[in-house]
C-alpha cells in the first residue's frame, strides 16, 4: 500500500444497494494498490470488513471518476450496478451535481438524480452476439443448449438467466455453482432464476461469479430484464423484487437504465496491522 493516512492506517466507506454490499476506497488523492490477496482480506466477513464487492474509486480525465471493482474471491468484474449507484449518489452529495458520468471497463456511465432518494444508472447497452457475451462458441443467446433454456446477456459481466415457475423453489447455492463454471461461459457467468408474479413485475434471485448467493445485483437486474423482453415475457421497464428489495429497470434506446434506493452505511479505517498482514 502507498500513500496513505500518516498513521499506516486505509481510510473505506461501507455501503450497499439492496443488500448487495461495498467496501468503497477513494483513490482519486492517494495510490492505493489492491492485489488479488489484499481485496480477499477486506472481503471476509470475520477476519475483514466483509462484501460482495471492492470498489475503488479512481481520478479520470474522461468523467467524474473512474471505478474498478474487485469480487470476493480477488478477481476484478467489467461491472457492478449497485456500486456504481451507490458511489455516484455519495458524489452527487459531494460535488452537488445531479448528473454526470463515471468510467468503468463497461465503458462511461450516466449517472442521474431520480428523486426521493433513489439514483439512476445507465448501465449501456445490452451486448447479445455470443462473441460479446460472452461465450465459448457461436451459439443462440436467447436459447442456451443449457438445462432450463436459459438466455445468456452481456452487461459488463457474462449472464445466465433462467426463467421458471418460482424462483423461490430453486436450490440456488447448488444451481448456481454449477452454471457459473459451465464450459459455455469462458469468463465463469452471473446466474439468475426469475419468475413472474405480475405483469411487468418479476421476483429474482442471483449468484455471482467469485462471490455466490447475494441479495442483490444491479448487472444482473439489467440482463433479466433484457432477457425477460427479448423473451415475450415483460415489456422493457420492469420492476424485480429481489432478496434485498426492489429495483427498476428500463431498457431505453441509448441503453438499460437501472432505478433505486442506496445507503451509505458507514466510515471507517483499515488499520496498518490489518494492512501489513494482508500484504504479506
Amino acid at each position: 500500500m502507498r500513500d496513505l493516512t500518516p498513521n499506516g492506517d486505509l481510510p473505506f466507506m461501507k455501503m450497499h444497494g439492496l443488500g448487495n454490499d461495498f467496501v468503497v476506497l477513494d483513490a482519486r488523492a492517494r495510490a492505493i494498490e489492491i492485489t488479488p490477496a489484499l481485496a480477499r482480506a477486506i472481503g471476509d466477513r470475520h477476519r475483514g470488513i466483509g462484501f460482495d464487492q471492492l470498489a475503488v474509486i479512481r481520478p479520470s480525465a474522461d468523467a467524474l471518476a473512474e471505478l474498478v471493482f474487485y469480487n470476493q474471491d480477488g478477481s476484478t468484474a467489467g461491472a457492478c450496478g449497485n456500486a456504481t449507484r451507490c458511489i455516484a449518489r455519495h458524489l452527487m452529495e459531494e460535488t452537488g451535481q445531479a448528473t454526470f458520468r463515471l468510467k468503468t471497463e463497461r465503458g462511461l456511465l450516466d449517472c442521474a438524480d431520480a428523486g426521493q432518494g433513489l439514483t439512476s444508472v445507465n448501465m449501456g447497452r445490452p451486448l447479445l452476439d455470443w462473441r460479446d457475451v460472452p461465450l465459448s462458441r457461436d451459439t443462440d443467446t436467447l436459447h442456451l443448449p443449457i438445462e432450463g433454456d436459459p438466455v445468456a446477456t452481456g452487461m459488463g459481466n457474462p449472464h445466465c438467466s433462467f426463467f421458471v415457475d418460482d424462483a423461490e423453489a430453486v436450490d440456488l447455492e447448488t444451481r448456481g455453482a454449477e452454471i457459473e463454471h459451465h464450459p459455455l461461459y469462458p469468463q465463469r457467468t452471473n446466474v439468475q432464476f426469475a419468475s413472474l408474479i405480475a405483469p411487468n413485475h418479476l421476483r429474482m434471485r442471483v449468484w455471482e461469479r467469485g462471490v455466490g448467493v447475494t441479495l442483490a445485483s444491479g448487472s444482473s437486474s439489467c440482463a433479466v430484464a433484457v432477457a425477460a423482453h427479448r423473451r415475450g415475457i415483460a415489456d422493457r421497464k420492469v420492476r424485480l423484487t429481489l432478496d434485498g428489495g426492489d429495483i427498476e429497470i428500463d431498457w431505453r434506446d441509448d441503453g438499460v437504465w437501472m432505478t433505486g434506493a442506496t445507503m451509505h452505511v458507514a466510515d471507517g479505517t483499515l488499520t496498518a496491522d490489518f494492512l501489513a498482514l494482508a500484504s504479506a
